[in-house]
């Protein structure tokens, strides 16, 4: 019989949302389907994918915050009077990027709306070629048939799953965002641009912050450029562990967590505690 829509996309992010309504203004009839599996530390979110959530809005709010704290040091001497030392709180910047977040969500799902485009909170799977079963939270089941079906799904962080207590104990870039506290004194092993873009705006609001690093930092970038930004993070106070990586983390009393690696030059093995460890190991 007769397709139900004439485009579906499966995938809520920036690729499929472009993709559904510009279909739209051609008077296509067009659904699209968006569903976030949580993290394996229980965090999801809505609506406009990794970059909306997860990804550049957030990052680049927290960022702001940053750079915020350290103008407010350099005031002083432009004659501002500003109590020292300045002192920053998680859980307001938290809850204002977040509150930002779920604003962007809700006007994509406007948007949607206003261009006449169907939206599907659910998980999405092949039927056959022009079928697609989507399951609910809940686990209901509709079934939507399409002409054509788009696939713009992107990818998640993944976890290093020969380290013991990766999975148990550490968090992603997905977490990070989320988080209602703050992480205190954070690891970030593997120096891929996210672990040191979340590393610099954690330095930046006072946080203890040290970066793991194999050998060279941002491997497939220009190394000229790469080690300039790991040089000037040092300076502004992120740790580095240079020809490190790590085999364990444990969890001890009172939520702290143990990691141990290895040190390559030296040959030794050593250890210390955080209160966070977040994996940034690509996508």
């Amino acid at each position: 019989g007769k397709n139900e829509y004439d485009l579906l996309v499966i995938g809520g992010g920036s690729g499929g949302l472009a993709c559904a309504k510009e279909a739209a203004q051609f008077g296509r009839k067009v659904a699209v389907l968006d569903y976030v599996e949580p993290s394996p530390q229980g965090t999801k979110w809505g609506l406009g994918g990794t970059c909306v959530n997860v990804g550049c809005i957030p990052k680049k709010l927290m960022h702001q915050a940053a750079l915020l704290g350290s103008a407010l040091k350099d005031a002083q001497h432009y004659g501002w009077n500003i109590a020292q030392p300045v002192h920053h709180t998680w859980s307001v910047m938290a809850q204002a990027v977040q509150n930002h977040v779920k604003s962007l969500n809700w006007g994509h799902r406007v948007q949607l709306q206003d261009k006449k485009v169907k939206y599907f909170n659910m998980k999405g799977s092949f039927s056959d070629p022009h079928t697609i079963r989507g399951l609910t939270k809940a686990g209901k089941e509709t079934i939507v048939t399409a002409e054509n079906i788009v696939i713009a799904t992107g990818g998640r962080p993944r976890y290093p799953m020969h380290i013991a207590g990766a999975l148990e104990y550490g968090i992603t870039s997905d977490d990070l965002f989320w988080l209602k506290e703050s992480p205190g004194k954070t690891l970030t092993p593997f120096v891929f641009n996210v672990s040191l873009e979340c590393a610099g705006f954690l330095t930046g609001i006072g946080l203890d912050t040290t970066v793991m690093m194999r050998s060279i930092p941002l491997r497939g970038f220009d190394q000229q450029m790469a080690s300039l930004v790991t040089e000037h993070m040092e300076c502004y106070g992120t740790k580095f562990l240079k020809r490190c990586f790590p085999t364990k983390v444990e969890k001890l009393e009172g939520n702290r967590l143990q990691v141990t690696w290895k040190n390559t030059d030296l040959g030794t093995e050593e250890t210390d505690c955080f209160d966070t460890v977040m994996w940034a190991v690509g996508k």
